[in-house]
C-alpha cells in the first residue's frame, strides 16, 4: 500500500511509520516541524515538511495514497492541554483538510487518532475504577479545547463516511508512553515526566522533593507505544468504523506510577518525599478504558503491563539524558 502518516514527526507518527514500513508499504512521511525536529526519522519513508492545516498541503500529499494515518495535532500532557486551548481546537483544520484532500484524491481508508479526552466529565468524578465505554463519550460534555476537537472531529470523520464513501477508522487513545518520546518541556505526559523527576531526584542527592501535580490519587491507564502501534494496524484493516478505545486496562493511580517508576530505579523509596502540588493540572479523577468492545470487534486488546513497559521507557530516558 502506499500511505501517508501525517504527524509523522512525532511521538506515536514515528513508531507508526517504523512499523508500516516494516510491514512493506511505501510510506510518505509528513509534520509541519523541520526534519531536525522529528523523534524519529526512517531513511525508507519519504520524509516531507507541510503544514497540513492547509487545503494546498493536504491536496498535495494525498495524492496517489491509499491509506491516510491522520495523528498530527498540536497536543502534550495536560499541563499543555490545559493551558493551550486554543492551540489545541486548531487542530480540526488538519482534520477537516486531510478529509476533503482523500475525498478530492479518492483515498480509500483514513484512520484518526482521537482521545480519551472525549469522553465526557460526569463520567469521570470518581477516584475509584470506572472504565470508560465507548458510548460514554454522550451527552457530550469533553475535556474543553482538546477534547471538544477530538469528539467534533471524530464527527466529521463519521459524516464523510456517511456522505462520500470514505471508510474512516477511529481510536481513542488512552495515555500513550514509551521510548523516543518527549519527556521534558511542557508536553511530556505522566509515565515520562515521572521517570524524569526521579532520576532528576536522584541525580540532586534527594535534597529537593518529588514534585506531582495533584494529590496523587488520580486514577488512570497508561498504554505502551507498542500495543498503541498494535492497535492502530488492527483497527485500520477491521470492518469497524465507529470508535474504539485503544487503551490499558489496568489502572493505576499517579502516585503509585510514582512509585513504580521508584522502585525501577533501583533507589530506596525511603529516600523520596513527594510535594502535591494541589494548584497544578491534574485533569479529571478517574479515566481508564473499557476494552470490552475491542475484544468483540478484533479479539485482541493491549497486553503490555504498566511495570514492562515503564522498564523500558525509564532506561530510554536515563540513556538520552546521559547522551
Amino acid at each position: 500500500m502506499k500511505v501517508l502518516v501525517a504527524g509523522a514527526g512525532g511521538f506515536i507518527g514515528g513508531h507508526l511509520v517504523n512499523r508500516l514500513i516494516k510491514d512493506g508499504n511505501s510510506v510518505i512521511a509528513v509534520d509541519v516541524k523541520p526534519l531536525t525536529n522529528w523523534y524519529q526519522i526512517n531513511d525508507n519513508s519519504r520524509n516531507l515538511t507541510y503544514d497540513l492545516s492547509l487545503l494546498n498541503s493536504c491536496l498535495e500529499v494525498t495524492k496517489s495514497v491509499d491509506y491516510v494515518y491522520n495523528l498530527a495535532a498540536d497536543m502534550g500532557g495536560m499541563g499543555f492541554i490545559e493551558n493551550n486551548k486554543a492551540l489545541c481546537m486548531l487542530s480540526s483544520l488538519i482534520n477537516t483538510h486531510l478529509l476533503l484532500a482523500s475525498k478530492n484524491n479518492n483515498v480509500k481508508r483514513y484512520f484518526f487518532s482521537s482521545s480519551a479526552c472525549v469522553y465526557a466529565s460526569w463520567h469521570q468524578k470518581n477516584f475509584g475504577e470506572n472504565p470508560l465505554k465507548e458510548n460514554d463519550a454522550y451527552p457530550a460534555d469533553p475535556e474543553d479545547g482538546y477534547g471538544w476537537e477530538k469528539l467534533f472531529s471524530e464527527r466529521m470523520c463519521r459524516h464523510f463516511e456517511e456522505d462520500f464513501g470514505i471508510a474512516v477508522r477511529i481510536a481513542r487513545f488512552h495515555n500513550i508512553y514509551g521510548p523516543n518520546g518527549t519527556y521534558s518541556g511542557g508536553r511530556e505526559k505522566a509515565p515520562a515526566a515521572a521517570c524524569r523527576k526521579v532520576l532528576e531526584c536522584i541525580e540532586d542527592n534527594f535534597i529537593m522533593p518529588l514534585k506531582i501535580w495533584g494529590d496523587g490519587k488520580q486514577i488512570r491507564s497508561f498504554t505502551y507505544i507498542d500495543d498503541c502501534i498494535d492497535g492502530i494496524c488492527k483497527i485500520m484493516e477491521s470492518n469497524f468504523s465507529n470508535p474504539l478505545n485503544l487503551g490499558s486496562s489496568e489502572v493505576t493511580s499517579i502516585e503509585n506510577l510514582y512509585r513504580q517508576v521508584i522502585e525501577i530505579s533501583g533507589a530506596s523509596s525511603e529516600l523520596f518525599k513527594f510535594d502535591y502540588e494541589l494548584d497544578a493540572p491534574k485533569g479529571v479523577n478517574g479515566r481508564s478504558s473499557d476494552n470490552a468492545l475491542i475484544n468483540d470487534v478484533l479479539n485482541w486488546e493491549p497486553n503490555i503491563t504498566l511495570k514492562s513497559g515503564l522498564r523500558t521507557t525509564f532506561e530510554w530516558i536515563k540513556s538520552d539524558i546521559r547522551k
